[in-house]
């Protein structure tokens, strides 16, 4: 796994009071203008969940923020309890609903050879799934916990987590993520954790990724920001133009995840 070494981040830092501001003001416009009553955030006991769920109870309180935590047998013990805790300490409604026997009917109906990726694709459609019913019994929307990163290089599942009314923390590079954390005192222990969808056994975002964060983060912005070449890119940063061109055919490859389905125009007679 590519790490940062000893480059100095290339992304300007963030103003982090009035980008927490100007969050909690964007989710609160969104719950009014929908007319809906609050929000509905699954809680993976991550640092992206967490961070929005704090960001929600300041935009709309904690009374309307509801959370759900949804296990599976590879989801680490920590993560679930880390869910629970974090409900706990903002004090919001939560429910807890293991999704195994829902992934298991599937597959048996299915009775197609297992896949990983397929799999791990289907639990986070089920947790959505389960969601939605959820926002949709409450009049709540659903808030999305994607960061700029994950969005950029289509490291979320389509009509799954990527799934959402709203996007608050979506052009928080995740480095940002974690400054905006510590700013509004997430807790240590969700903050320095490794990031990992517990998708399946053993899965760790940056050694999915095949780069850590802070790396990914400064090619991220070097490309889309500043409009940088694979090989100034590289050079930049001391890394292989490889490298490069692996994030880049990430974010070329997972476009079509971020846009509405195109349709065909049709021809007047």
């Amino acid at each position: 796994m590519m790490k940062a070494g000893e480059n100095i981040s290339e992304i300007p830092d963030i103003n982090l009071e009035k980008t927490k501001t100007d969050i909690v003001e964007f989710i609160k416009s969104k719950v009014d203008e929908s007319k809906t009553d609050g929000i509905v955030i699954g809680l993976s006991g991550g640092i992206d969940s967490t961070l929005t769920a704090y960001l929600a109870c300041k935009a709309v309180g904690k009374d309307n923020v509801f959370g759900i935590i949804m296990p599976s047998t590879t989801t680490p013990t920590e993560d679930k309890l880390h869910g629970v805790e974090i409900a706990q300490i903002l004090e919001i409604d939560y429910k807890e609903i293991a999704i195994d026997s829902i992934l298991n009917e599937f597959l048996q109906m299915t009775q197609l050879e297992e896949n990983d990726l397929a799999i791990g694709n289907l639990k986070a459609r089920i947790r959505m799934s389960i969601i939605y019913y959820f926002a949709n019994q409450k009049n709540y929307l659903v808030s999305g916990t994607g960061n700029k990163s994950e969005i950029l290089i289509g490291y979320f599942t389509k009509h799954g987590d990527g799934a959402c009314d709203m996007e608050p923390i979506g052009d928080l590079y995740k480095s940002e993520v974690f400054k905006l954390s510590e700013y509004l005192d997430v807790p240590e222990e969700i903050v320095k954790k490794p990031p990992r969808a517990g998708l399946w056994e053993n899965q760790t975002d940056e050694e999915e990724i095949g780069m850590s964060y802070d790396l990914l983060d400064q090619v991220l912005y070097l490309y889309t920001e500043k409009d940088m070449k694979n090989t100034e890119i590289a050079e930049k940063l001391s890394i292989s133009v490889d490298d490069v061109d692996m994030i880049i055919t990430k974010i070329i490859r997972s476009k079509h995840k971020s846009k509405v389905p195109e349709i065909p125009l049709k021809t007047i007679a």
